[in-house]
């Protein structure tokens, strides 16, 4: 995702639904674990790496955006330019590292695995998410440098292959997951949906996503795929 692309949704992601439903997402997840140092790895403008630190984690955010990391740290959030796939930190530093909507975007997903699995203290937590099937690739994805959107079974892959236990992996988005598809199905073009919502359609949108907390639908697809584990 080029600097444009991250300013534009650092803009966008205090109103957008997409994004403060994902934060209550974190938020909830996040809720019963006992704070400590966390790692939020590719924090974008930072939204996510503020529920962290609002919830007494004490949180570090790592991007390798200007426009991130400069984004980021006009919230007064602790950030670190840097790569996800060679983390600047020494092993077993954090008891959570998070990332959302990241390791689509490294070519090689082992390295930033492998990485996250190292800075991570025994028992610490991992909080992941991904787009989720390639059924649903479209021009989005090419807008945003996607390389890349999981199935179920290959982010488990991806997960153990680094040497840590999976402990829930779930879908997400999963009543809007029809609307998604057939309007990418429409659109071939390379071009970002990530925009301005009429506040009416995104109330609702916000609303179809909140629905979900309370209905079992966590093993259907969806359009993101969300993973927690834990390093032994």
């Amino acid at each position: 995702m080029d600097d444009e692309e991250i300013a534009k949704s650092a803009a966008l992601e205090e109103r957008h639904w997409w994004y403060a439903e994902r934060r209550a997402m974190v938020r909830r997840t996040v809720a019963t674990w006992p704070a400590g140092r966390a790692l939020d790895v590719g924090c974008g403008g930072g939204g996510n790496t503020a529920v962290l630190r609002d919830a007494g984690w004490s949180v570090t955010g790592l991007e390798y955006s200007p426009a991130g990391a400069q984004a980021a740290a006009s919230r007064g959030l602790d950030v670190v330019r840097g790569d996800a796939t060679r983390l600047p930190f020494a092993d077993a530093t954090f008891d959570l590292v998070m990332s959302t909507d990241v390791w689509e975007h490294i070519e090689d997903d082992r390295l930033i695995a492998s990485e996250a699995a190292r800075v991570l203290r025994p028992g610490g937590r991992l909080l992941v998410a991904v787009p989720c099937s390639m059924k649903l690739w479209s021009g989005h994805d090419v807008a945003l440098g996607h390389f890349r959107r999981y199935e179920r079974d290959e982010l488990d892959r991806l997960v153990t292959g680094a040497g840590l236990e999976v402990v829930d992996l779930w879908s997400w988005n999963v009543l809007l997951r029809p609307v998604v598809r057939a309007r990418r199905r429409k659109k071939s073009e390379a071009e970002s949906e990530m925009e301005h919502v009429n506040p009416v359609l995104n109330a609702g949108l916000r609303s179809a996503v909140a629905l979900e907390r309370v209905l079992p639908l966590r093993r259907l697809p969806g359009v993101s795929l969300v993973v927690s584990a834990r390093k032994p």
